[in-house]
C-alpha cells in the first residue's frame, strides 16, 4: 500500500500547509483529502508535489508491504 506519511513531514519541514497547496498552488480540496486518506492520486499530482516542495518522490510517498487492496 502506498502511504503519504513522508509528505506530511516534508510539508512541515518546508512550512507548507494544505491551505498553501490549495490556495497558492491550485491543488483541489478533493486531491488534498485523497492524500490525507492515503487514497490513490495521479502521477501528475505526485510530480506536482515534488515540484512544489522541491523534493524527491521518497519525500512524498512510501510503500508499505502487506496491505493488499482488492482490484
Amino acid at each position: 500500500m502506498i502511504q503519504y506519511s513522508p509528505l506530511w513531514k516534508t510539508m512541515s519541514d518546508k512550512r507548507v500547509t494544505t491551505y498553501t497547496l490549495r490556495e497558492k498552488h491550485g491543488m483541489s480540496h478533493a486531491t488534498v483529502q485523497r492524500l490525507q486518506r492515503n487514497m490513490h492520486v495521479s502521477t501528475f499530482t505526485l510530480n506536482r508535489l515534488c515540484e512544489i516542495l522541491d523534493c524527491e518522490i521518497s519525500d512524498v510517498v512510501q510503500y508499505v508491504p502487506g496491505n493488499k487492496t482488492e482490484q
